[in-house]
């Protein structure tokens, strides 16, 4: 049976030259970057030719980019560090961020206080930008926003620009999970007032196990992680050089085929919506992610109109990988906080969601078998449904 991998929003798969350039790493510049002698030595230029290859695409210093193990470890030390070193006593957030920021905010909330406001988004998902102004200019608490760039589950992206400039006007700190959108989008942060971004590597075609924090140098910022001086003394601990070399690998390639990458991932999306619309009927799309504008192209949230909660191991079954929401709440019993902000309750009891995601590696092959495999997964459900009512 061949394979199909349609859950990228979940992980990407590794690139050959990525895979190439940490092996090579591994077997060369095997020494610790912390060392004085040319071994170390040369495994500290590495770490710092790539941050400086980050610097250069997000347009900050090299001193603003810190390694981390992965997206939630950045989001964790920005979350947690803004309120225990920066004075916020107070956040404003909304119920579709990822868990690792939901879940570091609460954290805040019971023990250090800090007080927590959410804006609620509208059926399709979006945020109220008027909403975010007037809740700025409420209070004259110490304020972090944290909001971010692209949802991992429908899609929806927001103005991330007017999102920093209304928080600069109103003197609160902007942090961004820059997860989804890192490496697949033009960033300029010299620009885009934002004063913390987060990134992880594996979710554009790099190793798992490393990613990278952008505090801007202004905020003054202090790690969580203590130890030794490594990575400006914001995250303590031996750094993972092989790791590193990869993401400036993958984001190396991202970078420069961006244009091609999203092209081809752009026509992938809008063939998925097509054949998913003649063969499943009365399939819908839920947030933005079945418009081709204000959400990723990477990202199509289907819902089924049928309750199905075995569907991803009947795909699994035809050798179809896809989620029904993100990863890190994939082994919940209950539908993750984002689909129950943008479905109806009738919905969340009667239809099944479906998270299908993409790569420039996907092909309209692959989606054609997919909708043949819920086509023939929807007629069993019709047949169903048409015996209970004759009985």
């Amino acid at each position: 049976m061949n394979k199909i991998y349609l859950d990228n929003a979940a992980t990407t798969p590794l690139a050959e030259e990525v895979i190439d350039a940490m092996v090579g790493t591994m077997k060369m510049n095997f020494g610790n970057p912390s060392s004085t002698h040319s071994f170390g030595q040369e495994a500290k230029i590495l770490i710092e030719n790539v941050r400086r290859q980050i610097a250069d695409y997000l347009h900050v210093t090299p001193a603003e980019i810190i390694f981390t193990s992965c997206g939630t470890e950045s989001n964790n030390m920005i979350i947690k560090s803004s309120v225990e070193h920066l004075g916020v006593e107070r956040i404003i957030s909304s119920p579709l961020e990822h868990k690792c920021v939901s879940e570091s905010i609460l954290d805040m909330k019971n023990r250090r206080g800090v007080e927590v406001v959410y804006i609620r988004p509208n059926e399709k998902g979006d945020i109220d930008l008027n909403k975010l102004e007037e809740l700025l200019k409420s209070s004259d608490k110490k304020t972090l926003v944290s909001l971010m760039h692209a949802n991992n589950e429908i899609g929806n992206i927001v103005d991330i620009k007017k999102i920093a400039e209304l928080c600069k006007a109103n003197n609160a700190l902007y942090h961004s999970d820059t997860v989804k959108t890192m490496a697949h989008m033009k960033f300029d942060f010299s620009d885009i007032p934002v004063d913390f971004a987060s990134c992880s590597a594996h979710k554009f075609h790099g190793p798992k196990g490393i990613g990278f924090a952008f505090i801007r140098k202004a905020t003054g910022m202090k790690g969580i992680i203590t130890g030794g001086p490594q990575e400006r003394s914001l995250r303590a601990g031996t750094e993972n050089v092989s790791g590193i070399v990869g993401l400036g690998k993958a984001l190396d390639l991202c970078v420069n085929n961006m244009e091609a990458y999203a092209g081809h991932i752009r026509e992938i999306k809008e063939y998925a919506i097509e054949r998913l619309t003649a063969e499943v009927p009365n399939i819908k799309f839920n947030g933005r992610s079945g418009e081709m504008e204000n959400s990723v192209d990477s990202v199509l949230s289907a819902l089924l109109p049928y309750k199905n909660p075995l569907i991803g191991l009947q795909l699994d079954m035809k050798g179809i990988a896809i989620s029904q929401g993100s990863a890190c709440s994939s082994g919940a019993s209950k539908p993750s906080m984002v689909m129950m902000m943008v479905l109806s309750e009738d919905e969340m009891d009667h239809c099944t969601p479906l998270r299908i995601s993409f790569s420039h590696m996907t092909t309209k092959a692959e989606i054609d078998a997919l909708a043949e495999a819920l086509k023939e997964i929807s007629k069993d459900f019709a047949i169903e449904k048409t015996n209970v009512e004759h009985r």
